[in-house]
C-alpha cells in the first residue's frame, strides 16, 4: 500500500517543528512553548493524516506528563470526561437501531410517507438521512440510504425511454441530497455528530458550562430544517432541475424494501421503547429532577442508563438471548472518544499554559475591527477549512482560540462557539470532506465538478445563514 508523499512529509515534520520550538523559546514561558509544541505536532499529523487522526489524539496523554505541563492523571481524565461517556452511550443506541434494522424501516417510513413523484423521493430520502444523522452517524445512516437509492435510479434507467438527462440530473440531485442531509441533520442534536460534542465537552471542562440536550436541540433544530430546505430548493429547483413526471419506480422499490423487512420484530419493539424513552429523559430531565427531589439526572447518566438497557433487556429470539452482546461494540468507533479526549486534554493544555488568556488579551486590546466582521471571517475559515480536513480535528483545534476570541471581544462565550461549531457540519463541496459525501461519489452518478457547482453555492449560503444566526438567533438561546 503507497503511503502518499504528503503524509510522509507530515509524520517528520510535526515532531521536527515540535523540537524547534521548544529548543528556540518564547517570550511567554516554558510550559507555553512547551503546549505550542505539541499542539503544531498535532495540527500537523491531523491536516496530513501522517497517522491516524485517534491516534494524534493521544499525543497529550504522552507527552504533557513527560514534559511538565500536567500530570498523568491531570490529562487522563479528560479521556474518561462525561461527554465521552455520553457519545458513548449514543454510539450504543445507534448499534441497537442497526443491528435490528429499526433505522432503515424508519427510513422508508418516511419516504414512504412524503411520496412517489421523483421530487418528492428526494425530499423523503433527504428527510428520512436527516432524521437518522440525529440519532447515528452520518457515515452509517448514508451506507443505509445509498443502497435503496441506487435501487431507484437502476429501475428508471432500465425503462423504455433509456437514462435521459432528466433522470441524470435526478439521480445526481438524490445522491447529493443524501450527502448533504446526512451532514446538516446531524448539527440538531448534541450526539449527532462529533463536533457537537467537542463543543459541549470543551465548555464543561473548561468553563464549567453546561449545555443540556433539549437546549441544544430547541435552537439547532430549526437551523437543520432551515439548511435541509435550503439544500433541496438548490437541487431541485435550481442547480439541477429533472422535470421528471410520476413514475412508479420508486414506489416499487420502496415497496419491495418495506417487504422484505416484514413485520416489526420484537426486538424492534423493545429498541424502539428504549429510544423513545432516552429521548424523552433527554427532554424532560429538569422538569423530572425537580418533580422527584431524588433523582439527579443527567445527559450522560440517561445515556448510559439506555447502553445499559439494551445489554440487559431480553428478547424472544432463539440466536440472541439480549438486544446487544459485548461483541457487537467491535464495531463502535473507539477511535472517535479518543479523539474527544486527546481535544479536551490539548484544550486544557492550552489554557493551563496561559495561552488562551494572551489571545483574549490580544483581541481585547486590538481596535478597528468590526464585531461581524471578525465573527463572518471566522465563519466562513471554518466552513471552507473544513473540507480540506476532518471536521473533529478542526473543532478540536479551533474551539479553544475561538472562546478566547470571544472573551477578548467582550461577547457571550456560546454566541461565537455554537455558529462556528456548527459551520464544520457545512461541507458541501468536495468529496473527500466528509464521509457522506465520499460515499455518494463512488456511486459513478456525481462528478466533482458537479459536487463543487452544487457547493459553491450551498456554502456560501450556509455562511450567510450562520452569521445570521451568531447576530439574530443565538441570542434568543443563550444570553
Amino acid at each position: 500500500m503507497n503511503y502518499p508523499i504528503q503524509k510522509r512529509i507530515g509524520l517528520v515534520l510535526g515532531p521536527l517543528l515540535c523540537i524547534i520550538i521548544l529548543c528556540v523559546p518564547t517570550q511567554i514561558s516554558v510550559v507555553a512553548d512547551t503546549v505550542i509544541g505539541v499542539a503544531v505536532w498535532m495540527v500537523i499529523w491531523w491536516v496530513t493524516e501522517a497517522v491516524s487522526i485517534s491516534v494524534t489524539a493521544l499525543l497529550p496523554l504522552a507527552l504533557f506528563p513527560v514534559l511538565g505541563v500536567l500530570d498523568i492523571k491531570g490529562v487522563a481524565q479528560h479521556y474518561g470526561s462525561s461527554t465521552v461517556f455520553l457519545f458513548f452511550g449514543g454510539f450504543i443506541m445507534a448499534l441497537a437501531l442497526e443491528k435490528v434494522q429499526l433505522h432503515k424501516r424508519i427510513a422508508l417510513t418516511i419516504i414512504h410517507r412524503t411520496g412517489t413523484s421523483p421530487n418528492r423521493v428526494i425530499l423523503g430520502f433527504m428527510i428520512a438521512t436527516a432524521f437518522l444523522s440525529m440519532w447515528i452517524s452520518n457515515t452509517a445512516c448514508t451506507v443505509v440510504m445509498l443502497p435503496m437509492a441506487l435501487s431507484v435510479v437502476t429501475l428508471l434507467s432500465t425503462d423504455d425511454d433509456g437514462y435521459t438527462k432528466g433522470e441524470q440530473r435526478f439521480a445526481l440531485s438524490l445522491m447529493l441530497g443524501i450527502a448533504f442531509a446526512a451532514n446538516v441533520g446531524g448539527m440538531a442534536t448534541i450526539i449527532g455528530t462529533p463536533p457537537n460534542l467537542v463543543l459541549v465537552g470543551f465548555l464543561e471542562t473548561e468553563y464549567q458550562t453546561e449545555v443540556s440536550f433539549v437546549n441544544w436541540l430547541l435552537m439547532a433544530l430549526p437551523i437543520t430544517i432551515l439548511m435541509l430546505t435550503v439544500i433541496y430548493w438548490v437541487l431541485v429547483k435550481w442547480v439541477y432541475p429533472n422535470r421528471l413526471q410520476q413514475n412508479e419506480a420508486s414506489a416499487t422499490v420502496i415497496a419491495k424494501e418495506m417487504n422484505t423487512l416484514g413485520k416489526v420484530s420484537n426486538a424492534e419493539w423493545r429498541v424502539l421503547c428504549i429510544f423513545c424513552i432516552v429521548i424523552g429523559l433527554w427532554i424532560f430531565r429538569k422538569p423530572i429532577n425537580t418533580w422527584s427531589g431524588v433523582l439527579q439526572l443527567s445527559d450522560t447518566g440517561i445515556s448510559i442508563l439506555g447502553a445499559l438497557a439494551f445489554f440487559v433487556l431480553p428478547i424472544r429470539n432463539q440466536k440472541e438471548r439480549f438486544i446487544l452482546d459485548w461483541k457487537d461494540t467491535q464495531r463502535l468507533p473507539w477511535g472517535i472518544l479518543i479523539l474527544f479526549g486527546g481535544g479536551l486534554a490539548l484544550a486544557n493544555g492550552l489554557a493551563s499554559a496561559g495561552i488562551i488568556k494572551i489571545v483574549t488579551q490580544a483581541i481585547a486590546t486590538a481596535q478597528g475591527f468590526s464585531i461581524l466582521l471578525i465573527v463572518s471571517l471566522l465563519i466562513t475559515v471554518m466552513l471552507f477549512m473544513t473540507e480540506l480536513m476532518s471536521n473533529v480535528a478542526l473543532v478540536t483545534i479551533f474551539v479553544p482560540v475561538v472562546a478566547g476570541i470571544a472573551i477578548g471581544l467582550e461577547l457571550p462565550m456560546l454566541h461565537l462557539l455554537i455558529p462556528v461549531t456548527l459551520a464544520a457540519s457545512c461541507a458541501f463541496m468536495l468529496p473527500m470532506a466528509t464521509p457522506p459525501n465520499a460515499i455518494v461519489f463512488a456511486s459513478g452518478h456525481i462528478k466533482v465538478a458537479e459536487m463543487v457547482k452544487a457547493g459553491v453555492i450551498l456554502n456560501s449560503i450556509a455562511v450567510v445563514v450562520l452569521i445570521l444566526v451568531f447576530q439574530y438567533y443565538i441570542p434568543l438561546f443563550f444570553h
